[in-house]
Parts: structure tokens; sequence; C-alpha cells
């Protein structure tokens, strides 16, 4: 599954119009400018503190020829849209969806469950392309509470109690979708969020926060330049596709007697 950071265009306005209309009664009384008079613009936003640099290591290749050829059966459905083939990839029974619970109906099969988790039946769903990219995910690493399922993409390794100091130091605890990771060592990061824009520096493998002002969108409605800020206080922009995100939707995979199926999906949309 491809990862990518999602940040629609409008979050960082809302969030800017909240945090300048703490009274939403008084602002609406307030008188408008005059005519041919601008309003001052919002005052910039705080500087980036440095912060401590939380090593990593890249989460790992899963190499298994026969989940290799699974995938690539996986691929091939997915450019098809072939709801019956994707069927017989899919546990029939036992099938879970996990978000603060889990949210599978046990009474309905494996395909239905996932069709719901990642919106597969709707016309304007995204549920084909999530397949698709599950099926282009290399890396997968087994699920600790788990035996014998693996869940992808896997994530990188790192010391959970540097993260949760790094958190707490820089004020994201009730955000963990802030912080990526550089896909490959020495990432450029650019002046502006431009591919022809003067790089500033280079990030090491470590974590990195990711700045809400990341936009604007390609047109697949991605960004195609992230905002990030680096250990050092820094700020620039990188590749949206050198950056992938900490917190991500998961597809679980079991191998039973004769070859590997779909058994689980962490995320998903609201049901």
């Amino acid at each position: 599954m491809r990862r990518r950071f999602t940040l629609p265009a409008l979050t960082a306005a809302v969030l800017t119009l909240v945090a300048l209309t703490p009274n939403l009664a008084l602002a609406q009384a307030l008188p408008e400018p005059p005519v041919g008079l601008q309003p001052l613009p919002p005052p910039p936003p705080p500087p980036v503190k440095p912060y401590v640099p939380v090593p990593i290591t890249l989460p790992p290749v899963f190499n298994d020829p026969s989940f290799v050829a699974f995938r690539k059966s996986l691929g091939d459905i997915a450019q098809h849209k072939d709801r019956a083939a994707l069927a017989k990839l899919i546990i029939a029974k036992g099938f879970f969806w996990l978000q603060d619970k889990d949210l599978a109906d046990p009474s309905k099969s494996g395909i239905d469950n996932l069709a719901k988790a990642i919106d597969l039946d709707s016309k304007n769903g995204n549920g084909w392309e999530t397949v698709a990219e599950a099926a282009a995910e290399p890396t997968a690493a087994d699920a600790p509470q788990h035996k014998g399922i693996f869940c992808a993409p896997a994530p990188p390794g790192f010391d959970p109690q540097a993260f949760e100091n790094l958190l707490q130091a820089t004020g994201t605890e009730s955000d963990v979708t802030q912080w990526g990771f550089p896909v490959d060592n020495n990432v450029e990061v650019r002046a502006a969020a431009k591919p022809d824009a003067q790089v500033i520096d280079k990030m090491g493998l470590y974590l990195v926060r990711v700045l809400p002002d990341s936009a604007p969108a390609d047109t697949a409605g991605a960004p195609s330049f992230l905002h990030v800020a680096l250990p050092n206080g820094k700020t620039g922009y990188a590749a949206a596709t050198a950056i992938a995100p900490l917190a991500t939707d998961q597809i679980c995979y079991v191998k039973d007697a004769s070859s590997w199926k779909i058994t689980g999906y962490i995320g998903g949309t609201q049901p």
C-alpha cells in the first residue's frame, strides 16, 4: 500500500480561522473594513524549535516468493476491478477490521467487510486504488500479538520511549499524524515547494515533523511537496513521495496451507 500524507487544502485555513476567532459571536459583530481597504494578514506562525532526532531503521522488504506472487495476482485483480476474484483472496470468516475496536461484522463475508472498510463499492470511493497500492507495497511485518499474521505497510524501527519524549517536547502528543519518515537516506529539503528550488539541507534516517500547511496538491489530490521541520530547527520542502506517514492504514495477511489471504484491515473509513 503506497503511503502518502493526505492533507486537505482547507485544513490549514480552518485551523487558522479557529485560532483567530475564539469568540464567533464577537467576530460576527465586528464591522466590515471600509471599501478599498484590506484586512491585515494573520500573524506568522511561531518559529519551529529544534528537537532531538529519533533515529529509524527503514521498514523491511518482505521477499517471500509466494507473497510476491500473491501481490502480483492482487495487482491484476485491482487493475480489472474484479470483485469476485478479490473475494477469493480474502478469508471467508474471521476477517477483522480494527479502529478503536473490531468493526467487522461476523455475519458477513471477508469481502463484504473489506469493501466497507475501504469503500470499495462506492462509485466515488478509492477502494480499488487502495487495493492497487497494497499490491505495490513491498514491505510487511509480523503483527506482534497475532502469530502468523503480517501487516503492510511495515512501520520503521525506532525507540518508542524516545518517540514519546519527542511528542511531549514538541507538544504533538494529540496529533501523531504530524510525524513521518524519509523513505531513503539524504532526502533533499528545498527552500520552496518547487522541484528546482535551492537545496538547503538533506534528511538523515530519523523521524521528521510534517507541518499542517503542506500544500498545494497535485492532480491526484495529494500534496506534491510537504513542509517539513528538521531537528536543527530549519524548515523547508520535501517531495511528498519521499516522506512516508508514521500513522497509516494497514492490510493484514495470513498464509494458509495453499496460499496467502487477506485476513484484516487496520484503519479504514468510518462505518
